[in-house]
């Protein structure tokens, strides 16, 4: 059975999640930039006594990979991204600096993630989707059994990710939730990269964008 942390880290408000199973975690898209902050996220994991194994970026935006370095250097674990977020990852040191992160330090990809593999970590394990939209390699952690879905900034409670970024496509991102995202349990638990948590069942009946209630309809 796994169990997760949420952080909230940076001036973007970006939900960093600790995912465990047993002592094993999986870091997902740390967003922790000053001090205090990587100190609360180490210090969560030190007083848990977690073993991180793996460092996973739903995507790359400036807001999710701020804490790449630190916890690459801190855990000596490999940074795993799909390989469309390549370019994304890289351009983070150009505009870094404008949105005041002038101490961003670039980290390097370890290896890709694509749709479908399954990553096991601990006794548990999770199934890697592929969402572009939001961002063009974004990617989902689905994890079946528990009916958890780390969504990154695909699907948020009654809203959806922005999609005049580069490389974001509004069809593409309702495509991707319509498809991928809603043909699962209206149980499933959906843990977003920013704010509150929802559900599937929730979003189909409440979410403006892509509901019900939505001038296009969902099948």
């Amino acid at each position: 059975m796994i169990s997760s942390k949420t952080f909230t880290f940076n001036a973007f408000g970006e939900n960093t999640y600790v995912i465990s199973s047993g002592k094993e975690a999986l870091i997902v898209d740390p967003g922790c930039y000053e001090a205090d902050e990587i100190e609360i996220l180490n210090t969560y994991i030190a007083n848990q006594g977690l073993i991180p194994r793996l460092l996973i970026n739903t995507h790359c935006h400036v807001d999710h990979v701020l804490g790449n370095y630190a916890v690459k250097e801190k855990y000596k674990i490999p940074l795993l991204i799909h390989a469309d977020e390549e370019k994304v990852l890289r351009s983070v040191k150009v505009y870094a600096p404008s949105y005041g992160f002038v101490q961003y330090q670039e980290t390097e990809p370890d290896g890709w993630i694509t749709e479908g593999q399954e990553i096991k970590f601990g006794d548990d394990g999770c199934t890697v989707l592929f969402l572009p939209g939001h961002a063009p390699g974004h990617i989902a952690l689905y994890f079946e059994t528990q009916k958890k879905l780390f969504a990154g900034d695909v699907l948020f409670r009654e809203s959806i990710g922005r999609t005049d970024l580069p490389g974001g496509n509004h069809e593409v991102l309702l495509k991707s939730i319509r498809e991928k995202i809603f043909n699962l349990p209206d149980d499933v638990e959906v843990f977003p990269g920013h704010g509150l948590p929802t559900t599937v069942g929730h979003e189909k009946i409440h979410n403006p964008f892509c509901g019900s209630n939505s001038v296009v309809a969902w099948s």
